[in-house]
This record gives structure tokens, sequence and C-alpha cells, in this order.
């Protein structure tokens, strides 16, 4: 019946309210995972965990403490990754556009040969460059300086750009499908020295926008003549042209609108483990948040117990020997509830010989904080005391 009972308590707006926030917290999971954070936000759902069993069994001085350092985390969260955060809620408000004007970005397989060739030959002739490749995320505000100039992707123009005599033959291209947009761009640099080790400035600045953004960043070394690709915070060394080739046609296809068919196919595949837990968490966030907040009403029967009484007296009879006690509150109050903890406890200290009637006031009964209560039935209990067998009556003095 509970079951049931949770099923009908489930509404569209609660499905539409768990759908939406798993697919914030699976956004901030995959945030979390590009910029290599995963350590620190395993560490905040640690700590959320024991604040939610804090609160849930009454630890009143872990659930302080942690609340107050949820209060300083979240700061320090903010000022650490204030530029992951800004990155993350660009993407959010250019997602929508994206999706309506969003164009396939692919190129042609002479573009494609033409950027292998020009790369092949600066390795070759130990000139450096440093190309990007725009995917689906914004690339402008992450750029410093850079000439606008919009020219037909050749490989005239590059080499005239990376020329060793040109004065824009430093900085950065920027390849927008088919064109080349910008040149002389100034990157932001990478601080993961360990991914770097011993590379110089061209690979520290394309790993440095790997990380904020998708797109493919490619880099000649004049010093090695080696040719690196940087994509998703990561480095990787091409060995020949066919892997080059391979790589730069695979961003295309990742970043072009799938069809529908496949996206539906890739919606089960990509990322699966991080839906899974967006999903687990939010089901378990509006369990304990949503429909644990709604006020229920919970009715027990509970035994009349009571105090030691005078010397030589003895609870004959009591009736009834049990009565209802009806509780409100937060349903999640009465998820761990255990009906031991409510006693009804007559206090009969002071009590004398004969028939008594005790109305049952709130001070006679123990039960657990979180909750109110709303009822007692029946409200009057009936005791009868009379003396233990060999006790002499005392007689009044005269």
């Amino acid at each position: 019946m509970e079951f049931f009972n949770f099923i009908r308590d489930i509404t569209i707006a609660d499905f539409v309210d768990i759908l939406f926030m798993s697919l914030v917290i699976y956004s901030v999971l995959i945030w979390f995972k590009k910029t290599k954070a995963a350590f620190v936000l395993t560490g905040i759902i640690i700590m959320a965990g024991v604040y939610l069993v804090a609160r849930q069994f009454d630890l009143t001085l872990t659930a302080s403490v942690l609340q107050g350092f949820f209060a300083v985390i979240l700061i320090v969260v903010v000022v650490i990754f204030q530029e992951e955060l800004r990155h993350f809620f660009e993407k959010i408000a250019v997602w929508s556009l994206n999706r309506k004007n969003q164009k396939p970005m692919q190129i042609s397989r002479p573009e494609v040969e033409t950027l292998v060739r020009t790369l092949n030959d600066f390795a070759h002739d130990k000139i450096g460059a440093l190309i990007v490749i725009q995917g689906k995320d914004l690339v402008m505000r992450h750029l410093d300086g850079g000439v606008e100039l919009h020219g037909k992707l050749s490989e005239s123009l590059l080499k005239s750009i990376f020329d060793p005599h040109s004065s824009g033959h430093d900085g950065a291209v920027v390849i927008e499908r088919d064109q080349v947009s910008q040149f002389s761009c100034q990157l932001p640099l990478s601080k993961d020295f360990k991914t770097l080790g011993q590379t110089g400035t061209r690979h520290a600045s394309a790993l440095g926008l790997s990380e904020l953004t998708d797109a493919l960043c490619l880099v000649v070394s004049e010093e090695r003549g080696t040719i690196v690709i940087a994509r998703n915070g990561a480095l990787q060394t091409i060995a020949d042209s066919e892997t080059l080739s391979a790589a730069i046609k695979n961003f295309y296809q990742e970043i072009s609108p799938p069809p529908v068919n496949k996206l539906r196919q890739e919606f089960f595949k990509k990322n699966s483990r991080e839906k899974i837990i967006a999903l687990v968490m939010t089901s378990a966030l509006w369990f304990v948040l949503v429909y644990g907040s709604k006020l229920v009403y919970k009715t027990y029967t509970v035994p009349i117990e009571y105090s030691a009484l005078p010397t030589g007296l003895t609870v004959e009879e009591i009736a009834p020997k049990e009565i209802e006690v009806s509780f409100s509150g937060p349903r999640r109050a009465f998820y761990f509830f255990n009906i031991n903890e409510v006693k009804v406890i007559l206090k009969l200290w002071n009590v004398k010989e004969g028939r008594h009637s005790f109305k049952i006031a709130k001070s006679y009964l123990s039960f657990p904080q979180g909750i109110g209560l709303e009822n007692l039935e029946p409200s009057v209990v009936r005791v009868n005391i009379a003396a233990l067998a060999g006790t002499e009556k005392k007689e009044p003095s005269p």
C-alpha cells in the first residue's frame, strides 16, 4: 500500500522537476569531469550525504558543523572555479541558440587534405604553428588580440601566416568551417604542468583552450618537428598523416548535429554512468526534500506506562491499557520513525489508595523531535490504586 501511495503522489510536475534537475546535475558532472575536478565533486557529495544522515538522525552537532561548512565551501568553489563556472553558464545561455541555428560544420575532403599537407610541411621544415578548429563552443571570449581575416582556407594562406618573417606567425589561427576567421590570436595558457611536461608555449596555449572549449587545437613544434593535437584537456602526438586526417574528420563528425536515430543511440551510450548518477541523485533529493516535506498524519497505539508508586501501593487496574496517539509532521520525519520511542508515562509518585482519573497532558508524552502532537484518544485514563497484600493501613494520628 505504501508503494502505491508513493506512485499516486507523483504528479506530472514532479516528473518534469526530476528530469530538469537530472539534466542540471548531469551537466555539472560532465563539467567537473572535463575540468578534472571529479575528486572535489566526490568530496562534496560525501559531505552532503553525511549531512543528510545527520539531519535524519537528529545529530545536531554534526548537522550544525556541516551546515556551516557548506556555507563556506560554496564560496570557495566559486572562487576557485570562477572561470569554469562562467563557461558553464555561458554554455547554458547559448545552448538553445546553437540548437536552433547550428549548421553542419563538415568540411570537404580537399580542405582536410590541405590541413594535413600543410601541417606535415610545417613539421618537416620545423616551422612552429598553432591552428584552432572551432567546435560548438564559442572561443571568441577566450582570445586576446587577433586580426580578423575571413579568408578561404588554403595552403598558401596558412604558410604565409606562419612564415617566420610574418608579424603574426607566433599567434594562433582560428578556423570556422572552411574559413580562416582570425590569425595572430593569443590563447589562455594551461596550468596542467604534468600534462605539458617539457613542451613550449604553443602547447600550453592549445591545451588551455581545449580545457575551456570543445575546439580541436593543432600544434607544430618548431624544435622537435612534431604534430600534437589538444582536445578535451589532453595532448596527443600524431605519428603519421593518416592518423591526423582521421582525427580531423572524427572531430567534425562529432561536433556536427547527428541524425535523429543516431542521436538516440548516442544518448544511451555516451556518458551513461554520469546519466545514471544524475538520475539517482535527483531522485534521492526529490524523495527527501520534496516528497519528504509533505505534511502527513500518523496514528499509533501506545501502551500506558507509569512511574514508581509510593511505598506499599500498587496499580490494580488501568483502563484503558492503550491509547491512540496522532502526530503530524513532514513525511521524512517518519522515514526512520520508531514506535518504541513514543511513551505515555503516568506520574503516580504522589497518588493515594483509591480510584483516580488522569487527563493525559503533553508532559506525560515522550516522542521524537520534528513531529507535532495532534490528538489523544481517549484523553482520560482511570487507574485503581490498591495497597499491597500484607501491608498494614496506617491510621491517622489523633
